[in-house]
């Protein structure tokens, strides 16, 4: 059970170094002695630009990226560098939601084949497997008749509705959500992201949110952790870091976001400007 003292996830100065490709090529440090906690029912936001290491945390946690040291506990137990037989097993703790619904999802098998299929590796009975299923399309919002239906024929804002409830399955504690809005248009991203809300609310899952959107995060997110060249350079409550940041990297990220207003966008750029 998680608690203060004990948080459902816990980071604790990471370092994630990929050696060369070649002989003699220089290895590449992509984090750097990187610490987080999670609470069970939380969402923690992890922000930066593009080769700032976020996706490779995330990576990490999943145990997709090689961690060189530190260590990563899921509710008390090290999980840093687990088996395959043991992260088939932590699959039904820990999900993830990436960022591209397009290609992550599996062109010729059904919704329902899609759905099931977490749920068949996982030994759970056709029956009960069936219930589930119609469970998790009514959670997203599709008709119980999506499932005999095939991806390409769903939107992409209800294909990452798909891909929420495969994350679903199992009913996971935790939800490593890769960069899940970017690929959608504004009103979709809405969408998705009050079905997270609500998801959350529903069952108490806590979330990793990767993204590179500080209005995005502020929307979503308890906490905030904003990663710069694979060291985390500030953190705190979301709502203040994306809207009064210390940091001057945050404060970049925060001038780089366009506003509607012409005025206002001119006077943010120069501010930007400044700041560079």
């Amino acid at each position: 059970m998680s608690t203060p003292d004990q948080p459902l996830l816990d980071i604790r100065d990471i370092n994630v170094v990929y050696r060369g490709a070649r002989w003699r090529s220089p290895s590449f440090h992509a984090l750097h002695d990187v610490s987080m906690r999670i609470g069970a029912g939380e969402t923690v936001g992890l922000v930066g630009e593009s080769g700032s290491g976020k996706t490779t945390l995330g990576r990490a946690v999943l145990g997709l990226a090689p961690v060189t040291s530190g260590t990563v506990t899921f509710d008390g137990r090290d999980i840093t560098h687990a088996r395959r037989r043991e992260r088939r097993a932590l699959s039904r703790d820990i999900q993830v939601v990436f960022q591209d619904p397009y290609s992550s999802l599996n062109p010729a098998m059904t919704v329902e084949s899609i759905l099931a299929e977490p749920l068949r590796a996982q030994g759970v009975p056709g029956s009960e497997a069936a219930a589930r299923i119609n469970q998790l399309l009514d959670q997203i919002g599709l008709e119980a008749d999506a499932g005999r239906r095939y991806p390409r024929e769903f939107s992409g804002g209800q294909r990452q509705r798909i891909a929420i409830a495969r994350a679903l399955a199992l009913k996971p504690r935790l939800i490593v959500c890769d960069e899940p809005v970017s690929a959608l248009d504004l009103s979709t991203q809405a969408r998705i992201l009050d079905l997270l809300i609500e998801v959350q609310e529903q069952t108490g899952v806590a979330y990793l949110f990767v993204s590179h959107d500080l209005s995005v995060v502020r929307y979503i997110c308890h906490r905030v952790a904003v990663m710069l060249k694979g060291r985390i350079v500030e953190t705190g409550e979301g709502d203040v870091v994306t809207s009064r940041p210390e940091h001057p990297y945050t404060k970049r990220l925060l001038m780089a976001s366009p506003i509607p207003d012409p005025v206002r966008q001119a006077e943010r750029r120069r501010r930007y400007a400044a700041l560079a």
